[in-house]
């Protein structure tokens, strides 16, 4: 049974900082795209930022414009997961932060198609105080 589980997300004052780890369990994703999405209380969720495979050990990062310059995400395949490393944060990054995984995020980057990324961790909430 395949599982993502987060951890690291908290409670901090704007212009703090949080890095959420995601640790997959059951199969091996080092060559899949993995990522990150949230939602905020009545809001839909959206990309916050994802990674796909190159080739060898390089991947890729990708990001939403509205986190781009603060938050950072990269692979740990000795994690066999992901973490995002959040700077500078804002009361408007508050939200349920989820962890995902499978062949393309850009169904989910895009528009609202998941597909791409079947599986999915519970969340970790972050609360940014103002």
């Amino acid at each position: 049974q395949v599982q993502l589980v987060e951890s690291g997300g908290g409670l901090v004052q704007t212009g703090g900082s949080l890095r959420l780890s995601c640790a997959a369990s059951g199969r091996t994703f080092t060559r899949d795209a993995m990522g990150w999405f949230r939602q905020a209380p009545g809001k839909e969720r959206e990309f916050v930022a994802g990674t796909t495979w190159g080739t060898g050990t390089t991947y890729y990062a990708d990001y939403a414009d509205s986190v781009k310059g603060r938050f950072t995400i990269a692979r740990d395949n000795a994690l066999n997961g992901v973490w995002l490393q959040m700077n500078s944060l804002r009361p408007e990054d508050t939200g349920v932060y989820y962890c995902a995984a499978g062949t393309s995020y850009g169904g989910g980057r895009y528009g609202d198609d998941t597909s791409g990324m079947p599986y999915w961790g519970k969340g970790t909430l972050v609360t940014v105080s103002a």
